[in-house]
């Protein structure tokens, strides 16, 4: 009797112990041929995500659908190739990859920190554009592997030099994925600086709940969001911000992403920055989305003021990954962030980080189905 008891016992014991796990391969040579790597983290209820060391890109989140099929539900390739391709470098689509030192635009691609002006790299006048023309997503991050309890981690580190880009200071970077049981992709954010400058990190997924059967305009989508910033004709913050209320950029409460997409004030599609509520630093919840035929639900939280919400308007089906082709709205990016242009408005929440300091940033992706 005992020992059959001890047996069962053992066996429950055994049954509860998480058998998370994540894996690395080789991914391709970088173009100053280094090698990359893809790392597989997989949790308990099939949920796996793929991250390469090259840009900190996510390449795959792979979630079973509500009859328990796993599918891709973001934007990317199986090859390192397709990334550094001078076609996607010139483009710049920035599927899943991590974004800095100062993601969105700064107007004129300059700012002053003390009466010193700095000039950022960019391809054109009116703004620098996601941390200048070789921002970190086209670097190769120092990777390293946690597995423990219930969720494993890829801690990926960089060391951004001074004045890389423009950017003054040396700035030691360090970005931390972790999956979890609750089905969760946590992104961590820290940062150190020996001289004063700007930072403003994000991630650039771009989500679709029905994995490319169709594009993103049936996603249902609340954003908590009274407020969003104001901008010129070439997206640069006016430094006014405006209520949505009654306009087409009110996610308040639930619409799907294309009910009033034509209506909005640029035409093209969503491309805006959101004043999300209740920020003190904190994590909270920003947005939800929901796709119905596949049952598939994406709630994001984050410590961020802002979030832009893009609906892939410019891509145009120059890319693909298989037979699935990455056309004008076929992914939503939730881009959390400080807000655009935060460097020259003094006004906005600020992105100024000192020698001492630490940016510390966090912003989760739960999926449930």
């Amino acid at each position: 009797w005992f020992s059959d008891r001890l047996f069962i016992v053992l066996a429950a014991e055994f049954i509860k112990q998480s058998f998370m796990k994540i894996q690395k391969k080789i991914f391709g040579l970088t173009r100053h041929n280094n090698k990359a790597y893809l790392f597989t983290l997989s949790n308990d209820n099939g949920m796996t995500v793929k991250i390469t060391n090259y840009g900190g890109i996510i390449t795959g989140i792979f979630i079973p659908d509500k009859n328990g099929k796993a599918e891709n539900v973001v934007l990317g390739f199986d090859r390192l190739d397709d990334y550094v391709s001078e076609k996607y470098i010139d483009d710049g689509p920035y599927f899943g990859a991590i974004i800095g030192r100062v993601t969105n635009r700064i107007a004129g691609g300059r700012f002053t920190i003390d009466g010193t002006e700095y000039r950022i790299r960019s391809k054109n006048q009116l703004y620098s554009h996601h941390g200048g023309i070789e921002g970190f997503d086209k670097k190769l991050w120092e990777a390293e592997t946690k597995s423990g309890g219930h969720e494993v981690s890829l801690v990926l580190r960089y060391l951004s030099r001074d004045m890389e880009e423009g950017y003054p200071g040396n700035l030691t970077v360090t970005v931390t994925y972790t999956l979890n049981n609750d089905n969760a992709l946590i992104i961590d954010y820290a940062a150190r600086t020996d001289k004063k400058t700007h930072v403003n990190l994000t991630n650039h997924a771009y989500f679709n709940l029905t994995a490319c059967r169709e594009d993103v305009l049936n996603h249902g989508l609340i954003i908590h969001a009274d407020q969003y910033t104001e901008t010129d004709e070439n997206f640069i913050p006016t430094g006014k911000l405006l209520p949505v209320k009654g306009t087409p950029l009110d996610f308040t409460e639930k619409h799907l992403i294309g009910e009033r997409i034509r209506l909005q004030k640029h035409g093209n599609g969503y491309d805006h920055n959101y004043v999300l509520n209740d920020y003190h630093g904190q994590i909270r919840k920003a947005a939800e989305v929901t796709e119905a035929a596949s049952g598939r639900k994406l709630e994001v939280y984050t410590t961020e003021p802002g979030m832009q919400l893009y609906t892939g308007n410019y891509l145009d089906g120059t890319f693909r990954n298989r037979d699935i082709i990455f056309s004008k709205r076929m992914g939503v990016c939730f881009e959390a962030q400080h807000f655009p242009d935060s460097p020259n408005h003094p006004g906005f929440p600020s992105t100024l980080l000192a020698p001492g300091e630490t940016f510390h940033s966090e912003t989760v992706f739960r999926f449930s189905w």
